[in-house]
């Protein structure tokens, strides 16, 4: 891959976004990078935990890379072309595995997306968030349904019709963010972080996760119904077993996946 690095270390990936002249932004050939990136850590057993990073120190990513999807396009070629964020969003949100993001810089736009699909954040505190899109006429269509789900109503109203930007502690306020460090903190911050969730079963983390994007849209009662169901799947699997044994044991359970 050209534009994402792929970094694995035991059972955490790390991917980087990797254009760091032009802020990391989101371009066709990143997305469907990102895409080939996210699917083989689904499907590969030994990945636990996933993270999500820019390089360089200026930015996480500065949003899409617009030359990359209009240049010489036609109005029905530039509305296929923004399929891959669908398919990256929806993607993250099924993952079945924790998604850390590691805000190393500004995330702006499509960047703010990505970083709100992500699980858990670990920001940077020089980092700004922000949709500026409306300055330039332009509205965060791609991202509204991400970011609906992480922020306040009248917040993301405020933030996406006056496009000006938010710091890291505001975002942290508003629960955006879980953690606010110094440059100098942010690798050991996150390194806690998965190091804590690579030790949780990989069984139990699919399911729990799982159930929480798909209830969260749902009616009250159908949602307790679901994830009435849901506990039930959780004290089946073999993890389960294995941690309630371990709690009476007094030791450290010992997680296969199952």
């Amino acid at each position: 891959m050209d534009q994402v690095a792929l970094a694995v270390d035991s059972h955490v990936v790390t991917l980087t976004l990797n254009r760091p002249e032009q802020r990391n932004p989101l371009s066709a050939a990143m997305l469907r990078e990102l895409v080939t990136a996210f699917r083989w850590c689904q499907g590969e057993p030994e990945v636990r935990v996933v993270v999500v990073t820019g390089a360089g120190d200026r930015a996480f990513c500065a949003g899409a890379d617009l030359t990359s999807f209009e240049a010489d396009a036609s109005e029905l070629e530039r509305h296929r072309g923004r399929d891959l964020f669908v398919e990256l969003f929806a993607l993250m949100a099924s993952l079945g595995k924790p998604i850390v993001g590691r805000i190393n810089g500004h995330a702006l736009a499509g960047g703010l997306g990505l970083a709100g699909s992500c699980d858990l954040l670990v920001a940077v505190d020089t980092a700004t968030f922000g949709t500026p899109e409306v300055n330039v006429g332009v509205w965060p269509m791609m991202i509204q349904a991400v970011l609906a789900r992480n922020l306040p109503r009248k917040t993301l109203l405020e933030m996406m019709m006056l496009g000006d930007r938010w710091t890291a502690t505001q975002m942290q306020s508003l629960g955006l963010v879980n953690r606010v460090v110094t440059h100098d903190q942010l690798d050991s911050a996150v390194r806690e972080i998965t190091e804590k969730l690579a030790r949780k079963s990989p069984a139990v983390m699919r399911l729990g996760r799982d159930s929480f994007y798909r209830q969260q849209d749902m009616e009250f009662h159908a949602a307790l119904d679901y994830l009435q169901g849901q506990l039930t799947l959780v004290t089946l699997t073999e993890d389960s077993k294995e941690g309630i044994k371990a709690f009476f044991e007094k030791r450290e359970p010992d997680f296969k996946g199952r």
